[in-house]
């Protein structure tokens, strides 16, 4: 994860290094990804999660383009 001050940081960020943009989120959004996907993590019934799981971890908070998609994750 990389934070930037702005879009044009991010664009030229970008630009030196001749990358793709990946996908782009919000501080806020950034937070509810984050307790969304730790929620249990500290649970001594914890177990990891099916990628399908993941994917409705995702999908439930609005992430659903290709960039989150878990295809081929174990």
């Amino acid at each position: 994860m990389l934070l930037f001050r702005s879009e044009e940081h991010l664009n030229r960020w970008l630009l030196r290094r001749r990358s793709q943009r990946g996908a782009v989120l919000t501080l806020d959004a950034t937070w509810e990804l984050a307790k969304a996907w730790y929620v249990d993590r500290r649970l001594p019934h914890w177990r990891a999660r099916h990628p399908a799981e993941s994917e409705g971890v995702l999908r439930a908070l609005g992430l659903e383009s290709d960039f989150w998609a878990m295809q081929g994750a174990p």
